[in-house]
Formats: C-alpha cells, sequence, structure tokens
C-alpha cells in the first residue's frame, strides 16, 4: 500500500493504480517493479506537508494495488483503461504508477482531458518502434492520435464487462512536452505543428505553464527521465542534460490545480532507490497540490 493511502474506495478522492507493464522497454528493463519500488520508497517521507499544511493521510487517498500486466500491450491498455474510467466515474482522480511509459496512453483515454502535460526526456512521437504502435517510444503519438487506428477497434467480452471501450478517441487538443531533449528527425518534424508544443530543459523554469493551460483540463504524466540521470539513474532509457527534481516539482504544484488524472512512470530496479524516491515523492506533491488548490 501507498503509505498514506488509508480512505476506503466509496470515499477516495484519489486512487492509487499500479500498472507494472515491461515489455517495451529498449536499454534496461525492470519498470515491472515500478509500482512496488515507488510505494516502497515512500515509506520515509512524513505525513505532514509544511508548505499546504495537509497531512497525506487525511488527503482520502486509495490504493487498489495492481493491474497485473500481460505481454499483449493493447489489450492490457484497454483493461487498464477501464480500470481507471470506473475511477472516474466515481469521482476521483486516478494516480497510476508505471510500468513503462505506454500505460499512460490507458489513463489518458480514462480521463479525456484537454491537454496532455509530460515531463520526459523522450519525444515519444514515432508512429511505431520496431514496428510495434504500442511501445514507450510512441505514447505521446497514440495520446495525440488516439488508438483507434491501431488494431483495437472493438472491446472484446472481457473488456466491455470490465466498463472498457477499445480506440477510445481521447480528444486531446494538445500536447505540452516538458524537459525534452532526443528525438528522431520524423518526431521533430511531427513536433513542429500546432498540436505539439516542446519546452527544452533549459528553458522549462521561464516557460508560463499556468498561463498556457488557460483553464484547460489537463492529464499529469511525469516521465522519470526527464531529470538528468545523476538524480535518478534508475530508469530505462536515462539521458543525460536533464532536469533537477525542483524544476519538476514545480511543474506538478503548477499542473495538478488543473489536472483530472496523474502517472508516473518508468521508474525500475536498476538504481538504489533514486528514482523510484523522486516519484514517490512527486505523486505526494500532486495529490497535495491538487488537495490545495
Amino acid at each position: 500500500m501507498f503509505p498514506g493511502a488509508t480512505a476506503s474506495r466509496a470515499d477516495a478522492a484519489y486512487v492509487v493504480v499500479g500498472a507494472p507493464l515491461d515489455i517495451s522497454t529498449t536499454f534496461r528493463p525492470g519498470t515491472r517493479f515500478g509500482p512496488e519500488r515507488i510505494r516502497r520508497f515512500a515509506r520515509p517521507f512524513d505525513d505532514y506537508d509544511r508548505r499546504t499544511d495537509l497531512r497525506f493521510s487525511d488527503c482520502s487517498v486509495h490504493d487498489y494495488g495492481d493491474v497485473r500486466a500481460w505481454d499483449d500491450a493493447a489489450e492490457y491498455l484497454t483493461w487498464l483503461s477501464g480500470e481507471l474510467r470506473a475511477v472516474v466515474r466515481e469521482g476521483a482522480v486516478p494516480l497510476l504508477l508505471g510500468g513503462e511509459h505506454t500505460v499512460t496512453a490507458a489513463g489518458v483515454e480514462a480521463v479525456a482531458p484537454d491537454v496532455f502535460v509530460c515531463l520526459d526526456a523522450h519525444l515519444d512521437l514515432r508512429e511505431a518502434y520496431d514496428g510495434n504502435a504500442y511501445s514507450h517510444a510512441t505514447v505521446t503519438r497514440r495520446v495525440l492520435e488516439g488508438r483507434r487506428d491501431n488494431g483495437v477497434d472493438d472491446a472484446d467480452d472481457d473488456s466491455a464487462a470490465n466498463g472498457a471501450d477499445a480506440g477510445v478517441e481521447a480528444d486531446v487538443g494538445e500536447v505540452v512536452v516538458l524537459g525534452a531533449r532526443t528525438g528522431s528527425p520524423e518526431e521533430w518534424e511531427r513536433a513542429e505543428r500546432d498540436d505539439v508544443t516542446v519546452v527544452a530543459p533549459e528553458d522549462v523554469a521561464d516557460f508560463d505553464l499556468e498561463a498556457h493551460l488557460d483553464g484547460r483540463s489537463a492529464y499529469l504524466s511525469v516521465d522519470v527521465d526527464a531529470a538528468d540521470p545523476g538524480f535518478a539513474p534508475g530508469t530505462g532509457t536515462p539521458e543525460p542534460f536533464g532536469l533537477e527534481p525542483r524544476e519538476m516539482r514545480d511543474v506538478v504544484r503548477t499542473v495538478a490545480p488543473h489536472a483530472e488524472g496523474f502517472d508516473v512512470v518508468e521508474v525500475n530496479d536498476r538504481d538504489d532507490g533514486q528514482a523510484a524516491s523522486l516519484a514517490a515523492k512527486l505523486c505526494r506533491e500532486f495529490v497535495f497540490s491538487h488537495t490545495d488548490g
């Protein structure tokens, strides 16, 4: 259980859901251990938050546990989206713990925000990677274009019963990628269109994100590799020259009052807990800022 997530499901304002998908990592695997490590490394944190004068245990957080992953990403995303949509129908905010970044597509489908805000070292705008349309390297493209044209047209009986509608178009009007510093030529070309805003790491601190959102609803995804790997080495595709944790914290604080869903992804077991600790802290910052906002 995520420490302090003591509310019942019926009373929850926030629901933690683990999504330990780990099938498309291209360098260092291990994101299947991400949800458990994030919960584990949240244990040392004080319940009380001085800035907001809130206790995490008073913020009505429930931990649903993990949605077991299997080896068909498209089917898993459909099922996971149904689980998260149930959270939304109950009036709670989903807090998704990855797992590889692919799981974010399910969170966005469930929430259907106006704007997708992502902290990420990578653009993730590939149409496919190694022939796979459902990859951690394609997730932002899937968020922009939906999943209907990528082999998921009709929900099977089980996923339909679970509340999932396969291929739901999320109707995201814009993607904002903060901290991106690498991508293929095709990805950078796609990023030049009006529906994508990319902010380089050195410009994130000065980017007026509050004004950019302008009252629109958001979904916030934190790929822990947005951080410089010196701060969070436990991730699959570390990329130097990244963000400092305080810069990521400030983004979370800014977006949280506008957000209807949140995830933190790409934590693995290849460090001494630095990445998981950062992920857990940012999850708590989201809850405090969303509650206080």
